[in-house]
């Protein structure tokens, strides 16, 4: 992993997702081969292979702490274009160090991550006014996981975190995206330990070499989403679980 400490010119950023973002990083280590946020790699000027570099915006919290005081409050969503808690999260803190100064001024948030790492900060975490936790989980099968988030951690590792954070008060949301193979199946682990789920497809192309290689073509098919909308659609109301198809 090639690691590179830079200064960020503003941390506090304008989303379309949410009022605002913060990406302590820039780059992930997780490498999941459908990511959109490859695109990163051509404003940034990186080189490497996504998912074998990372930008550690060293003064994201000094930055934070002055942006924070010149805008207006808003929903902040950590991260757009990285994992927040990705393995370097537990060297830097920067994540930890931006939720601290949030926390401090009442700012409500949303932290989307794949990584169990979260349960680090859950004593901050269950002080927030407002807040949501989201895990992208794109399928049951470990095995499927390991071809397309090579580096991101285990499937029940993070629903147990989910878990472990909505006892604590957090609202809790799984991401089913993109859909992949044996999706369905998370449905009836997810009961109980889930506010909500959000569905989508697969929206890019990063990764069409990998389902060609791995014998997957039939699931970049409209066929293949369309009936796994049903499935999942059926298993969820069976559940009882609230959800939004974004497809």
């Amino acid at each position: 992993m090639i690691t590179r400490e830079i200064n960020a010119k503003t941390i506090l950023s304008k989303s379309k997702v949410s009022d605002y973002t913060i990406n302590p990083y820039i780059g992930c280590e997780h490498g999941c081969h459908y990511c959109y946020a490859r695109f990163m790699k051509r404003a940034t000027g990186h080189m490497e292979p996504w998912g074998e570099f990372i930008d550690v915006k060293v003064n994201a919290p000094s930055l934070l702490e002055l942006e924070i005081k010149r805008k207006r409050v808003g929903k902040v969503w950590m991260s757009g274009v990285c994992d927040p808690y990705q393995p370097i999260e537990r060297e830097y803190e920067l994540t930890k160090k931006c939720l601290e100064i949030l926390l401090r001024n009442d700012w409500p948030i949303t932290i989307q991550t794949k990584s169990p790492l979260v349960l680090r900060d859950i004593d901050l975490l269950e002080n927030f006014e407002e807040i949501e936790a989201v895990f992208t989980i794109a399928t049951s099968d470990d095995k499927i996981r390991r071809i397309f988030e090579p580096r991101a951690p285990p499937i029940k590792e993070r629903i147990k975190a989910l878990d472990k954070l909505r006892t604590v008060g957090v609202e809790t949301c799984a991401m089913i995206a993109p859909i992949l193979p044996n999706a369905e199946g998370l449905i009836e682990q997810l009961s109980g330990k889930v506010d909500y789920v959000l569905i989508d497809k697969m929206n890019y192309h990063y990764a069409d070499w990998v389902y060609k290689q791995y014998g997957f073509e039939y699931a970049m098919d409209e066929k293949f989403f369309t009936q796994m909308r049903v499935k999942l659609a059926n298993a969820l109301k069976k559940e009882g679980l609230n959800y939004r198809m974004l497809f």
